[in-house]
C-alpha cells in the first residue's frame, strides 16, 4: 500500500472483493501473487496460467460493484490460524501470520459475505463508503503463471 489513505484504502478493500470474485470465476486456485495499491490505482498479481477473457473480467468487475452497491459492512475477526484455513479463508503467505490472524469480511445485510480474507491492511467501515465504479482497465501476464490485473474506481 502506497499509504493509509481514504483512497488506497478504498482500492485495498476493491482488490480484497476483486481477489474473491476471481476465485468466483475462474476457480479456487486463484491465489495473490503481490499487489500494489497507490490512490490512481490497484495493481494485483494472481495465480492463474492463462488470459483471462473480457467476459470473465466484467462479472468480476459486476461482483465488485453489487457489493458496494449493497453497502455490505467490513468487519474484523480475530481467530486462530488453522480454524480460519478449515473455515477456508482466503489467504496467501499463510507461514508469515501469527497464530491468531485477522479475518476482514465484506458482508452484505441479505447474509451474503463477498470476501473473507486474511489482512493486515486498513479497510472502509462499509462497502457504501467506495466512491465511484470499480474497473478493470488491464490484464496482463506478469510472471510463468501468475497474471495481472489493474483497476481503477472511477
Amino acid at each position: 500500500l502506497a499509504d493509509h489513505g481514504e483512497k488506497v484504502t478504498m482500492l485495498h478493500t476493491c482488490t480484497h472483493l476483486m481477489l474473491a470474485g476471481l476465485r468466483k470465476y475462474l476457480g479456487n486456485h486463484v491465489h495473490q501473487a503481490g499487489s500494489n495499491i497507490t490512490e490512481e490505482r490497484t495493481r494485483f498479481d494472481f495465480t492463474h496460467p492463462e488470459k483471462v477473457p473480457r467476459d470473465i473480467l466484467d462479472k468480476v468487475e459486476a461482483y465488485v460493484n453489487e457489493a458496494i452497491g449493497k453497502r455490505c459492512v467490513v468487519g474484523m475477526e480475530q481467530v486462530p490460524k488453522e480454524e480460519a484455513k478449515s473455515r477456508g479463508v482466503e489467504g496467501s503467505f499463510w507461514e508469515k501470520y501469527p497464530e491468531t490472524v485477522n479475518v476482514y469480511s465484506a458482508k452484505s445485510d441479505d447474509g451474503t459475505v463477498y470476501s473473507a480474507e486474511l489482512c493486515g491492511g486498513p479497510h472502509v467501515g462499509n462497502t457504501g463508503d467506495i466512491r465511484g465504479k470499480f474497473r478493470i482497465i488491464k490484464e496482463e501476464a506478469s510472471s510463468a503463471g501468475v497474471r495481472r490485473v489493474k483497476a481503477v474506481l472511477e
